[in-house]
């Protein structure tokens, strides 16, 4: 079971959409897969057609409560085959303040994730796009960071500050804590600037960058509010054909095969 965050300090770069699209993939190739949203914007589960204000247990009661499982709040996503949602509501935000003299804060979801061991191929954390109380318990809890990175030249501006906050948990808290990858996100490679970007980004991160480029796409922007990943959406637009890429490229780097 690997455990994945899906994190930029910036919002807007497509966090989300990444989490929600490849969670799909990954499911419809036949892993089983996992997504936790721990932002309390709690976009991943509205983006999956589940109703934010109507769910009884969210992600809040498992970090706050030590007699709620992570099991106890799982549900399936039945649309899509192997992906389940651990969701999220604008309780989450709250958490922080709340918790804040709790012992061992930080590693609340990581012992929580523990019981789930075996149980999971894969599970990716949507992260907030700040570097707080929630944010830092993914990265305890993960084996490897994705990184979206939106292609403008803003995002380079923020790219030391997020590899230095991903060093400053693997020194302190999470000694195995590796970059997974790194996604440049509303691409478009008929300006320059999304080429300049990319070249930065490129030097930057070298091998740890991945081929596969997300582009600006309508489709993918309406999906969410459909309640639908992009691939039962619009299967045959430019945004779904790349993240069919994208999976591809990351279980190729992870070893392993499509077991559909």
């Amino acid at each position: 079971m690997k455990v994945i965050s899906i994190f930029n300090q910036k919002g807007g770069v497509g966090k989300t959409t990444t989490n929600i699209n490849l969670c799909s993939y990954l499911a419809m190739k036949g892993y089983k897969v996992l997504a936790i949203d721990i932002d309390p914007q709690g976009n991943t589960t509205s983006g999956l057609g589940f109703d934010k204000n109507a769910i009884e247990k969210s992600i809040y009661d498992v970090l706050n409560d030590e007699n709620v499982a992570i099991k106890d709040v799982i549900k399936e996503c039945e649309l899509v085959k192997n992906f389940y949602l651990a969701p999220s509501n604008l309780e989450l935000a709250g958490a922080e303040v709340e918790l804040i003299g709790m012992s061992d804060r930080e590693t609340i979801l990581k012992r929580k994730i523990k019981e789930l061991e075996n149980e999971f191929d894969f599970i990716f954390i949507d992260c907030p796009p700040s570097l707080g109380f929630l944010t830092i318990n993914a990265l305890c809890s993960s084996n490897s960071v994705l990184i979206p990175i939106q292609s403008e030249f803003y995002a380079l501006e923020g790219v030391g500050q997020l590899v230095n906050t991903i060093q400053l948990v693997k020194k302190s808290l999470n000694k195995n804590l590796e970059v997974e990858g790194v996604i440049l996100t509303m691409f478009d490679n008929r300006t320059k600037l999304s080429t300049g970007v990319a070249t930065e980004v490129n030097k930057y991160f070298k091998d740890k960058l991945f081929k596969t480029t997300i582009p600006r796409n309508i489709r993918l922007a309406e999906a969410p509010s459909f309640g639908l990943p992009i691939m039962l959406y619009d299967d045959k637009c430019k945004g779904a054909e790349c993240y069919q890429k994208l999976t591809d490229e990351f279980l190729n780097r992870q070893g392993v095969n499509n077991i559909e």
